[in-house]
């Protein structure tokens, strides 16, 4: 895939105590395959590591993966902490296990996007290149 200019820089996140990483894993090697630079952050990631990882790496946006349950605390404070950074033009997604009655919230929230189990990587990378252009 021939892109123009930088390389669109995504951090992959696991936020809180979860302890299960294989979707955000192949979540990153597929970006990473599709020409995208990925900072994977590992496990146990608070939302201020988070947000200093996404600002230190100078990211395009942030996919924050989770299977805890703790998503509607977690996510919303990753977005809240990029915006005291003067960081809301950083593009925050998120996927895992996440019931879809809180999708609708997530977004309020300010999640750009929320992807479920199974979704293919190909989603998600079309979504990120859509949203970001080829090159961010």
């Amino acid at each position: 895939m021939a892109t123009r200019g930088p390389k669109i820089r995504v951090v992959v996140a696991k936020p809180g105590l979860d302890g299960h990483d294989r979707g955000a894993k192949i979540v990153a090697r597929a970006l990473r395959d599709a020409g995208m630079e990925v900072i994977y952050t590992g496990l146990h990631q608070t939302p201020e590591q988070i947000v200093e990882t996404v600002i230190q790496e100078d990211a395009d946006a942030v996919g924050l993966s989770i299977h805890s349950g703790a998503h509607m605390t977690l996510f919303p404070r990753v977005v809240e902490l990029l915006r005291e950074r003067g960081a809301e033009d950083i593009v925050v997604f998120g996927g895992g296990i996440i019931p879809k009655e809180d999708i609708a919230s997530l977004k309020a929230a300010g999640i750009a996007e929320v992807f479920t189990p199974g979704t293919p990587t190909s989603a998600i990378i079309d979504w990120l290149t859509t949203t970001l252009g080829s090159a961010a």
